[in-house]
């Protein structure tokens, strides 16, 4: 058997610019002129992963002196609180927050109808703040987003980037919500494609997406920038689990735990886990899944039926509780659906690799995570269905924790050396300055 592995309190914003990282000296000139306005709906205290990426970066380039003014709706998917400020500044980063619709806020037209009217407030915002800022970055939260971005060209004569977290209508074609066919599908390929094509510059989060938009759009292939998501090794450290007091409160020292951290949605592969789970249902293994979507409840009834004893579901944590919750567990599991590699990049990696665990990812055979898992030899990849090779390679971790340890400290060496905020932020800061400069 081969196996694809190598053993090598709560704030609404933490813009500390104050930050021993960035000293005053390292603040370029250049950065000083770039006038930046980010446009999403999903910021802090929203618990959504894009929205605590966007606030991480923010937070990064006020360092580096850029000027910033984050546009944003009210909380949305909070813990605790459904509002936030209306304005918060610290340093050269300024958040506006504004009123968010909550019209059937789980149904994929109730937020099909909010995204819209978010749209429709951020060229509003765009109007009045033109001739206050020299670029834009736009993300796909709502996908349809970067229209804005194109509205504001065509208006105001604004310069935009695209951030493309997930590549749509694509996603949706993929998992039958609508066909191929369909005129709005038809539509909103050919507005992405003016997007795209006038804005100037395009950032995605993996090389296959990369490929994705250059085949769907030729015109576009050289202004797309790959920048994958990150996490903040400072924040995320390794905490063994016999000292940690998440895992002993849901008592998981003693079993090997196998921790899926994160949206369990229509892109993620469920089933080949649920599969190695009931093959390992007899054994001394725990799976734990923390997070919500729309495969969440299926799980846990499949789970139910099944009569199956070693798995434990947990909300969403509290941003101050992930360094405990993601280092709770003996290995990180990461795992996209058929069809999706391509389409969607999961940012649950790179916390993973950050929290030094080991790493098995259930993925196509042609998907990026494979050369990203292999480089840096931190775990397996696994193809979708093969249920048989995970549960095997989870008992060799479970009965060679010396191995485990070796793959998850290279696992966290190769995140510090490729995928931290200061790093990534400097890529974003350079895409920045080509567009802005570019004359």
């Amino acid at each position: 058997m081969k196996l694809n592995y190598q053993v090598p309190k709560t704030t609404y914003l933490s813009l500390d610019t104050t930050s021993t990282r960035t000293k005053p000296h390292a603040v370029k000139p250049l950065a000083q002129s770039i006038r930046l306005s980010v446009i999403t709906q999903f910021f802090p205290p929203d618990f959504a992963a894009t929205g605590q990426l966007i606030e991480e970066l923010v937070r990064q380039l006020g360092q580096q002196g850029v000027d910033v003014k984050v546009f944003t709706g009210q909380p949305g998917y909070a813990f605790q609180s459904t509002s936030a400020p209306a304005y918060e500044q610290a340093g050269l980063v300024q958040i506006k927050r504004s009123r968010t619709s909550q019209m059937w806020p789980k149904r994929i037209r109730g937020k099909a109808i909010n995204g819209i009217l978010f749209m429709i407030r951020a060229v509003l915002h765009l109007l009045k703040n033109c001739r206050r800022r020299n670029i834009v970055l736009i993300t796909t939260a709502p996908p349809f987003l970067p229209i804005v971005g194109y509205l504001a060209h065509l208006l105001f004569g604004m310069s935009y980037i695209c951030l493309l977290y997930d590549l749509y209508p694509d996603i949706a074609v993929e998992l039958g919500v609508i066909s191929r066919r369909h005129w709005l599908t038809r539509l909103w390929h050919a507005l992405n494609e003016q997007v795209w094509k006038h804005a100037d510059g395009i950032i995605v989060l993996s090389s296959a997406m990369q490929e994705r938009v250059a085949n769907r759009c030729p015109e576009v292939a050289n202004k797309i920038s790959v920048i994958h998501s990150w996490a903040d090794s400072n924040t995320i450290v390794p905490i063994p689990k016999s000292k940690n007091w998440f895992a002993m409160k849901h008592r998981l020292i003693e079993p090997f735990t196998v921790l899926y951290s994160g949206n369990l949605g229509r892109c993620h592969d469920v089933d080949t886990m649920l599969e190695a789970a009931i093959l390992l249902r007899d054994e001394p293994i725990q799976f734990v899944c923390i997070g919500n979507g729309a495969k969440r409840e299926i799980l846990i009834q499949k789970v139910q039926e099944l009569g199956l004893t070693n798995f434990l579901f947990l909300p969403y944590q509290d941003r101050d509780v992930l360094p405990y919750s993601l280092t709770a567990c003996d290995l990180s599991l990461v795992s996209v659906s058929p069809g999706m590699d391509s389409l969607v990049a999961p940012s649950k990696l790179y916390s993973a690799l950050s929290a030094g665990r080991p790493i098995a990812v259930i993925c196509p055979k042609q998907a990026y995570l494979n050369q990203v898992i292999a480089e840096a030899g931190c775990g397996a990849t696994f193809e979708n269905g093969d249920a048989a090779k995970l549960a095997n390679f989870i008992r060799l971790l479970q009965q060679d924790r010396q191995t485990a340890e070796r793959m998850g400290k290279a696992g966290r060496r190769y995140l510090q050396t490729h995928f931290t905020p200061e790093i990534i932020a400097g890529q974003y800061l350079t895409v920045l300055k080509q567009c802005v400069f570019k004359g």
